[in-house]
């Protein structure tokens, strides 16, 4: 009988801690469900204040992101201390679990930082075409932690801010217009003369390559097997490389028919 009894006791201490613990379960999974639609509001309402004010997309994509990872994180605490855990020690649990994070997250810290720094010195913004870590692409997103690229494949290359904030970046976009230069190898039998009329007469022709500064052509190098010139001429950002391979293509034509002679590598043995 008597261990029927702490049986009874011991069930009605598990069902007493179950009636008291359901109500907060309760609470807290409608506070996590309607926080969640609640960020998601608010990143709605970000955006269209962002569409409504033409804020730059830049700035628009990272103030998303840290709201959203920020309210995550105070719903995370508002659930916790619903379920029971108490302020004091969630504070001293997180205070004690922030150095280990801390420490196992560095890049994460320093990638955050690199993207405040974009933002705020601004080297790029979304749809600059850019340069970096090796990587050409056009930028479809800066996040609090990476920025996307897409690539002239139409590919998403996901590059840290850390490194992006710390190494070289080449900003194609900055200024509207661009210059080309173009290495071209003649024989030494062709008429260097010629060449440099046909390069001229290939800009003069072509509507995309600007005037002003006027495109120019002069002998870059005396190779061992050609003489190479170089060509340089000016295109607005847009049709920049529309102009480039319209040049590198009409110049074959046009030497052809001109007798101008485009040397291969290739050795000569005597015997």
């Amino acid at each position: 009988m008597e261990k029927f009894t702490d049986y009874e006791k011991h069930i009605e201490r598990i069902m007493g801690w179950a009636w008291e613990f359901i109500p907060n379960l309760i609470v807290a999974f409608t506070i996590l469900i309607f926080g969640l639609w609640a960020i998601r509001f608010i990143n709605r309402l970000v955006h269209k204040l962002f569409q409504v004010k033409d804020y730059d997309e830049t700035l628009e994509s990272f103030a998303q992101s840290f709201i959203k990872i920020t309210l995550k994180v105070v719903l995370f605490v508002l659930v916790i201390t619903q379920l029971g855990v108490k302020s004091s020690s969630l504070v001293a649990l997180v205070g004690a679990a922030g150095l280990a994070i801390g420490l196992a997250l560095q890049g994460s810290l320093a990638n955050f930082a690199g993207g405040v720094l974009i933002l705020l010195f601004k080297p790029f913004k979304v749809g600059d075409f850019i340069s970096a870590q090796g990587i050409d692409g056009t930028v479809k997103e800066i996040s609090i932690f990476t920025t996307k690229l897409n690539t002239f494949g139409n590919q998403i290359a996901i590059i840290p801010n850390g490194q992006l904030s710390n190494n070289n970046i080449i900003n194609y976009d900055v200024e509207n217009t661009r210059r080309d230069k173009i290495d071209i190898g003649i024989g030494y039998g062709s008429n260097i003369k010629t060449a440099k009329d046909i390069l001229l007469q290939i800009c003069a022709d072509n509507k995309n390559i600007l005037t002003e500064p006027a495109p120019e052509v002069f002998v870059g190098e005396l190779a061992e097997s050609s003489v190479n010139l170089t060509l340089r001429f000016w295109a607005n950002n847009d049709v920049f490389w529309t102009a480039h391979f319209h040049v590198l293509e009409e110049l074959k034509y046009r030497f052809d028919d001109a007798g101008v002679e485009i040397p291969f590598p290739q050795r000569v043995v005597h015997t």
